[in-house]
């Protein structure tokens, strides 16, 4: 398969992450954290956008489609799981003087995250995920 062009693999992109950011933002709203309390809604987010990432070589349906990987992968999980909240939620929490969350927070999202990973990537093969990394290069 050939990779799709710069122009067209730009705005999947683009659209992509408009719309996880919006599915990220509802989802925040929807759960909304309390300054002193464990920070589940983002936990959440960034846990799940972890293991779907990972698991987009296991769909042959992704894999057929070059527009698929940047769309779905850079694209809607990259606006949709945020490092920044995670930080700024984290630096709010030791401000706080919630060391112990804080900590908790950090290491458990660390973990959770790359057993996401390691669960998801267990569902594609070697192959399947070379392949995935070729065609979807560096979007």
């Amino acid at each position: 398969m050939t990779r799709p062009p710069l122009p067209a693999a730009l705005a999947v992109v683009a659209l992509g992450g408009a719309a996880g950011a919006c599915i990220r933002a509802l989802l925040l709203q929807a759960w909304p954290i309390d300054a002193s309390g464990f920070p589940w809604a983002t936990f959440a987010i960034n846990v799940s956008g972890s293991f779907l990432l990972a698991l987009l070589p296991a769909l042959p349906a992704v894999r057929r489609r070059p527009l698929l990987p940047p769309l779905l992968g850079t694209g809607v999980l990259g606006g949709y799981t945020t490092l920044s909240t995670w930080s700024e939620q984290t630096r709010g929490l030791l401000a706080a003087g919630d060391t112990a969350v804080a900590g908790a927070y950090v290491f458990g999202t660390l973990a959770a995250a790359l057993l996401a990973v390691v669960g998801a990537d267990r569902l594609s093969t070697l192959a399947q995920r070379v392949r995935f990394d070729e065609e979807e290069g560096d979007l």
